[in-house]
């Protein structure tokens, strides 16, 4: 069996290459992703921070600041990322845009904010590719105050059995090339976290819109 120490290790080498990939791919990100900007994520992105409530805000895996656009201008909104060069890009872009933002490098495993400091948690393709992903979302479970919302929109494993199993089978190739992994059951997670979820819709067969309660006792 594997000792404390010995997972503490394993869970910090894993989070080290996922900071790595992450580093080596920011120069190339957006333009990855542009089509799928452009037919879907943008849209999505822009719904959700429509609804967003609450006057203090933290976005985890902010990555290059694509969804600094629809932040709120006239709340509290601190946003994280464990890449550094992602982070860098994400700082360019609120400059150039004039969003008032607290942009920090920080791992969602271990955040360095006391309990109960934010009202609302935002996170768009994040968990996917968190190392504990379990770990994560106790920790947002814990910065969050009683009562506080979580809004995702996740990647997620999908549904049918043949295609679950293909996903299954992408799954190292992917994650080894951009870092996310595409089987993940981000659903059950949320849940198994603590957190009570309140409404989870399904965008497309592989992306869930996932919105969930920090229980208040």
């Amino acid at each position: 069996m594997e000792s404390a120490t010995e997972t503490r290790i394993r869970e910090t080498e894993q989070t080290g290459v996922v900071r790595r990939r992450y580093d080596r791919i920011a120069p190339l990100y957006d333009c990855l992703e542009a089509p799928m900007e452009r037919l879907w994520f943008g849209a999505w992105r822009r719904r959700i921070w429509s609804v967003i409530k609450g006057d203090r805000i933290i976005e985890v895996g902010v990555g290059t600041g694509k969804n600094l656009p629809f932040h709120p201008r006239d709340r509290v909104v601190v946003a994280v990322d464990l890449s550094e060069r992602m982070l860098a890009r994400a700082k360019r872009r609120a400059a150039a845009s004039g969003i008032p933002v607290e942009l920090t490098v920080m791992d969602v495993q271990s955040l360095a904010f006391p309990d109960g400091s934010f009202d609302t948690a935002v996170g768009t393709f994040v968990f996917c590719s968190v190392p504990e992903p379990r770990r994560g979302l106790v920790e947002l479970r814990r910065v969050l105050r009683p009562g506080g919302k979580l809004i995702l929109l996740e990647h997620v494993r999908a549904d049918g059995r043949w295609a679950g199993r293909l996903l299954d089978g992408l799954d190292p190739i992917v994650s080894r090339l951009v870092g996310a992994h595409v089987n993940r059951r981000t659903v059950a997670t949320v849940a198994e976290s603590g957190f009570r979820l309140e409404r989870v819709e399904s965008l497309n067969r592989l992306v869930r819109l996932i919105e969930a309660r920090n229980p208040e006792s």
